[in-house]
């Protein structure tokens, strides 16, 4: 994956602990396959997990997959 910076910005990224990565600064991200996502916030969550039905972008699938492996 790549972050691709926004025009005259430095881009930041923050994990969150058994989340995603928080991007700040990001005009998009291009992932493993080549595609390019616009980023349309100013910070976005990237998944860190690999099992967000919106990949790139988190959609909070990691707190599912925290409770199950839990069991």
């Amino acid at each position: 994956m790549t972050i691709v910076p926004a025009a005259g910005r430095t881009v930041e990224v923050r994990p969150c602990e058994g989340g995603p990565d928080l991007v700040r600064g990001a005009a998009a991200v291009i992932d493993d396959d080549g595609v390019e996502h616009v980023a349309t916030r100013p910070v976005v969550a990237v998944c860190r997990c690999d099992r967000s039905a919106r990949a790139p972008w988190c959609d909070s699938t990691h707190r599912a997959v925290r409770r199950t492996e839990a069991r």
